[in-house]
């Protein structure tokens, strides 16, 4: 692979961060007060559409109303995106729920019942 080929690695990494420090403090909208956290950012090879993976802590409400803010806030992310990393074209950003916390612990639950089934 090409040193050119690394360059959608690259911004999925820099957007990782920009999205992490608004997220952080800079986007005032209240449904957007729930603890979250960045875990994963992907970036399609012709840099149009960027998912960002979220990790939102709290109740299923919340987490759907975390989400609703998101996506409401996107076109300003988009936009602040495009100035701060000074790209040509704005990617579509998509927030999407990002819950591998939850399936791992889920996992481990049905190994520990599998090692000690009379405990159950």
């Amino acid at each position: 692979m090409t040193i050119a080929g690394h360059r959608p690695e690259r911004i999925a990494e820099e957007i990782r961060n920009e999205v992490s420090l608004m997220l952080a403090g800079e986007l005032k909208d209240p449904r957007l007060a729930s603890a979250m956290n960045v875990t994963e950012v992907r970036v399609t090879p012709d840099l149009k559409n960027v998912r960002v993976y979220v990790e939102i802590l709290g109740s299923d409400a919340e987490r759907g109303a975390t989400l609703d803010g998101l996506a409401a806030a996107s076109g300003f992310i988009r936009h602040e995106l495009t100035e701060r990393l000074h790209l040509r074209r704005a990617p579509e950003v998509f927030f999407v729920p990002d819950r591998s916390e939850e399936y791992g612990q889920q996992i481990e639950d049905l190994i520990k019942q599998t090692k000690h089934p009379e405990e159950s």
